[in-house]
């Protein structure tokens, strides 16, 4: 790696990464637009994806700061402004972090703010107002003193939302009561501000700023603003040729190959119709920064209330396999109520928009990349394979040996012992769980391993369970449960699942496999 580049890992500050040197990939167009065509915005984006600094080059925009814009896009707009580099008063909320399931957490973190801007710009502290009137007694002031609008601009404002989700339902509630009442002053001081920008991972529909504000304009899914996050390939491309280089070098990859690999575990995020590839910012700057093809977005945590939502519903994962598909009101908002996660997937970041339908404004959701896809998987994965202390035979390494061996039996023996381990809740509706259950298990365990693993594979004659596929062999399983091993098997000959493989030069397994509801296990594994 070149150290004399400054990969900007982890910072948010555009003043600091500017002054210090850091790469920047030059966002300022996407700002110039922002700040003439409208006011007051919010914008979606997964975590780690920029936003934070986004909303800092904006702060150091309206502050005037016009140094740190030196051979930015936006230098050459400005140039051309009769009015350029005007300074306003700016209030920003930063809800990324705090004590947010405490009482008075956001209310702290709120009159926190408050109190920097009145320091800031010389206004009388108004403790005994209640929260919105001395919100509202602070633009106006401020906007007289200066004789300018105020620019108020909100980090993460679903972050004290989301901690309570699933942990404090009664606090989220409260948060949600207190913005209520302080973020509608926004509406009634519209004649004292100059710009108002949002940001979060979520939109919910029922919070203040998109009811009682309802003229926030909402440019998550906006062509005009499509890359003001992320990396495209053209800027990749451009920005990185010397990490590219030393990356292809470490890893013995050609230049291409190793922009192909990049592509296909970090790139393929969507925001719109018609949207360029976007990269993960972060992962992307981690991979340059240790030459590794590693999993570092994922790594960085996956909300607790997501898994959570996913387990109280009982979701199949193998709904994964295919595109799902929303319709575009359903990405827009979020409700807590909605028992369907898919929304949340996507507004998170786990599933991005991978097809569309103009005319019916529907879109079909999957996993953006690799890194996502498998990251996602095996973290989802311990809420399938309920097994506390991970015994010898539960090793998944062992089923990930007998996949790559072509050792069918080994793949028996791991599957028989572990659905050994698995609690079942007492009294549970053999109908109902077991089925579901079984396919599940062995669904989610065979694609954690990075195996081509499909579900329900439709041929000209009907649709094979399950197949995987590893470089030396492909294995086609067809299970039953309560009925023999031998029917299964029949099945997969009379149905021609094995047909697309004729000319395929790996091996080729078919796998009928019995599972017997009274024993809660495998009972007959027929392979041919």
């Amino acid at each position: 790696m070149d150290f004399s580049r400054n990969l900007p890992i982890g910072i948010q500050d555009f003043e600091y990464l500017r002054l210090n040197n850091y790469l920047y990939i030059d966002k300022t167009e996407f700002i110039y637009k922002l700040v003439r065509m409208g006011k007051p915005y919010f914008l979606s984006r997964p975590r780690r994806f920029g936003k934070s600094l986004l909303l800092s080059t904006l702060e150091a925009y309206f502050l005037g700061k016009k140094d740190l814009f030196k051979g930015l896009a936006i230098e050459k707009y400005e140039s051309e402004n009769p009015k350029p580099w005007t300074q306003y008063p700016v209030m920003k909320f930063s809800l990324a972090s705090g004590e947010f399931t405490k009482e008075e957490g956001l209310k702290n973190a709120l009159v926190f703010a408050l109190k920097h801007f009145e320091n800031k710009y010389g206004l009388p502290e108004k403790s005994d107002y209640t929260l919105p009137e001395r919100f509202k007694e602070d633009l106006i002031s401020a906007s007289q003193k200066t004789g300018r609008g105020v620019v108020v601009l909100v980090d993460e404002y679903d972050n004290p939302l989301l901690k309570n989700i699933s942990v404090n339902k009664e606090q989220e509630e409260d948060n949600r009561a207190l913005y209520k009442g302080f973020f509608a002053v926004l509406k009634d001081c519209d004649a004292y501000l100059r710009f108002v920008f949002f940001t979060g991972v979520t939109k919910f529909s029922k919070v203040s700023i998109f009811s009682d504000l309802n003229q926030l304009k909402d440019i998550s899914l906006d062509r005009n603003f499509d890359a003001i996050c992320g990396i495209t390939q053209e800027e990749l491309e451009a920005n990185f040729e010397p990490e590219i280089k030393a990356m292809a070098a470490d890893n013995d990859f050609s230049k291409e190959e190793c922009l192909a690999e990049l592509k296909r575990m970090y790139d393929g995020y969507h925001f719109c119709m018609e949207c360029p590839d976007i990269y993960n910012p972060f992962s992307l700057l981690n991979a340059f920064s240790e030459n590794s093809f590693g999993s570092y977005w994922f790594a960085t945590g996956t909300p607790t209330f997501l898994i959570n939502k996913l387990n109280d519903i009982n979701f199949d994962p193998r709904r994964f396999d295919e595109l799902i598909k929303i319709e575009e009101s359903e990405i827009s908002d979020y409700r807590p109520e909605n028992p369907d996660p898919v929304p949340l997937l996507y507004q998170s970041g786990y599933l991005t928009i991978r097809n569309w339908n103009r005319k019916q404004r529907s879109y079909k959701l999957g996993f953006p990349n690799d890194e996502v896809k498998y990251g996602f998987l095996k973290f989802l994965a311990p809420s399938y394979l309920k097994v506390e202390d991970k015994p010898a035979p539960f090793n998944i390494d062992l089923l990930d040996d007998a996949v790559e061996e072509g050792d069918c039996e080994g793949i028996r023996k791991w599957f028989t012992a572990l659905f050994a381990l698995l609690p079942y809740p007492a009294g549970a509706d053999l109908e109902g769980i077991t089925e579901q259950n079984f396919q599940n298990v062995i669904y989610i365990s065979l694609l954690v391993l990075g195996k081509y693993c499909r579900t329900e594979v439709h041929s000209s004659r009907g649709r094979a369970d399950c197949i995987v596929e590893s470089d030396d062999y492909v294995y086609i399983f067809e299970f039953k449960r309560d009925i023999t091993a031998k029917e299964a098997l029949k099945q997969i000959e009379e149905q021609g699942y094995a047909t697309p493989y004729a000319a395929d030069k790996r091996k080729l397994y078919k796998i009928g496999v019995s599972f017997s509801s009274q024993e809660r296990n495998i009972t007959e594994w027929e392979v041919k």
